[in-house]
């Protein structure tokens, strides 16, 4: 599985929401929105700030991360993006990998 960090800012209805609710209420259902797709909640952390959720975790693929994203963000109560997460092996396996490149002027 690949493993991903879902950064949210939350608008404005969707932080009323959180107060209404309460942390533990959303982190479970987010928790569950990511299990039932098959993935593996890792890490939450809310934050204050820029951004007001942190979610690391392991889903299957990127088709299923991009309909975690859509289903998330399509109910307008929070912007959110993906960053893939590698670990130290899997870019050791990336640079191994003979890629050519020539830069910009040269």
């Amino acid at each position: 599985m690949a493993r991903y960090l879902f950064v949210a800012t939350y608008t404005a209805h969707g932080i009323a929401g959180l107060g209404r609710e309460g942390g533990t209420v959303r982190a479970e259902v987010v928790r569950a929105l990511i299990e039932n797709a098959g993935g593996r909640v890792e890490a939450l952390y809310f934050g204050f700030g820029k951004h007001d959720l942190f979610v690391s975790c392991e889903v299957p693929d990127s088709t299923i991360t991009a309909a975690l994203g859509i289903a998330a963000r399509s109910t307008g109560a929070v912007k959110a993006h993906v960053i893939t997460l590698l670990t130290p092996e899997e870019i050791d396996e990336a640079a191994a990998l003979p890629v050519t490149y020539q830069a910009p002027g040269e």
